[in-house]
C-alpha cells in the first residue's frame, strides 16, 4: 500500500514538473514574441521602463537595471530562503522543545550594519543620478511649461513666441486623424517642439493648482506648483514625437491634460517658429538722399503780391504833389 501511494505521489509531482515546464516554456516563447517597446509611448504588454530616448534617461535606467533591481532580486530571495528555512526548521514537529534564548549580539550587529552599508553603496549612484538632473547643461533653447486646469501652455522666450496653449485632442479627433486609438488621452492639441540634440531647459510652474511635467522616454518629472518656477532639462537624441501627461492628481480632469513633445531638425525648428510668429512688419520706403555735389532743389516760388488800390481821393481835395 506505501508502495503505490509512493508511486502517485512520485507520479504527480512528475506532472506537476511537467506542467511547470510547459508555462515556463510558454511564458519564454510568449516574452520573446511581444512586440518590442515603443519609443515614446506606452506598449500593451511590454516589461520594464519605456526606452531612454536622452542622456538623463540612460542614466536612470542604468541606477534602476544594474544597481536597484540585484539588490531587490537578492534581498527578495534571501528573506524568502530565510522564512523557508525557518518554517521547516522550527515547526513544532521538527523542534518540539524551542530554544530559550532572546537575544544574539553577532547576528543584530550583522542585520544593523548590512542594510546600512547596502543603502551607502545605493546613495552613490543615487546621488550621481541626482546632480546629473541638477547640474544642467548651458542651455540651446529655452521652454516654459505652464500647468492649468487641465491643460498646458508652452511660451519661448528666446524665440519671443507667446503662449501657445495645448489641450488633448477628443478621440473622434485622433481618429479622424488617421492615428492610433491608443493615442487617446496623449495626442496634444499643439505640441511642444524642439530641436534634435539640443539642450532644452523647461521652467515648469502652473496657476491654480499643483499639476507635474512628465515624459517618461526623456526622465522628466517635475511639478508645477502655483508662485514657484521650477527647472529641468533634457537632450534628445532622436527625431520623433514622445508622450506624458500630468502625474498629479490635479483634479478631476488629472487625465486628460498629456504632454506631447515633437523633436524635429534644427532646419524643421527653424521653419516652425518662422510660421509661428508671422510675417514680419512691412518696412518704411526710405527716401533717396539727393546725390553728393547736386544742387539743392529750388525752394518753391513765393506767391506775388496782389497790388492794393490806392484810396480814392475825396471830393473836392487838392490833387496829391508828386
Amino acid at each position: 500500500m506505501d508502495k503505490r501511494r509512493m508511486k502517485a505521489k512520485v507520479q504527480g509531482m512528475r506532472r506537476w514538473a511537467a506542467a511547470f515546464a510547459a508555462g515556463l516554456t510558454t511564458m519564454m516563447i510568449g516574452a520573446s514574441a511581444m512586440a518590442e517597446p515603443l519609443l515614446g509611448q506606452p506598449t500593451d504588454g511590454a516589461l520594464g521602463l519605456q526606452p531612454a530616448a536622452s542622456p538623463l534617461k540612460h542614466d536612470a535606467h542604468f541606477f534602476h537595471d544594474i544597481i536597484l533591481l540585484p539588490i531587490i532580486t537578492v534581498i527578495s530571495l534571501f528573506v524568502l530562503g530565510l522564512l523557508i528555512w525557518c518554517v521547516v526548521r522550527y515547526n513544532k514537529r521538527a523542534n518540539p522543545v524551542p530554544a530559550k534564548f532572546s537575544h544574539n549580539t553577532a547576528i543584530e550587529i550583522v542585520w544593523t550594519l548590512v542594510p546600512v552599508l547596502i543603502l551607502m553603496f545605493i546613495a552613490i549612484f543615487s546621488f550621481r543620478l541626482l546632480f546629473a538632473y541638477h547640474d544642467m547643461p548651458k542651455p540651446d533653447l529655452t521652454v516654459k511649461a505652464i500647468g492649468y486646469q487641465w491643460y498646458w501652455g508652452y511660451e519661448y522666450p528666446d524665440q519671443e513666441i507667446g503662449e501657445i496653449t495645448s489641450t488633448m485632442m477628443s478621440e473622434a479627433d485622433v481618429k479622424a486623424a488617421g492615428l492610433p486609438s491608443a493615442l487617446y488621452r496623449l495626442k496634444a492639441s499643439e505640441p511642444m517642439v524642439v530641436p534634435v540634440d539640443k539642450v532644452v531647459r523647461v521652467q515648469v510652474t502652473a496657476v491654480d493648482v499643483i499639476h507635474a511635467f512628465a515624459l517618461p522616454a526623456f526622465g522628466l518629472k517635475t511639478d508645477a506648483v502655483p508662485g514657484r518656477l521650477n527647472e529641468t532639462w533634457f537632450k534628445a537624441e532622436k527625431v520623433g514625437t514622445y508622450y506624458g501627461q500630468c502625474s498629479e492628481l490635479c483634479g478631476v480632469d488629472h487625465a486628460f491634460m498629456p504632454i506631447e513633445i515633437k523633436v524635429v531638425t534644427q532646419a524643421e525648428f527653424d521653419a516652425w517658429v518662422a510660421a509661428k510668429k508671422g510675417p514680419p512688419a512691412p518696412a518704411a520706403t526710405p527716401v533717396a538722399a539727393p546725390a553728393e555735389g547736386a544742387a539743392p532743389a529750388a525752394a518753391p516760388a513765393a506767391p506775388a503780391a496782389t497790388p492794393t488800390a490806392a484810396p480814392a481821393a475825396p471830393t473836392g481835395a487838392a490833387p496829391a504833389k508828386l
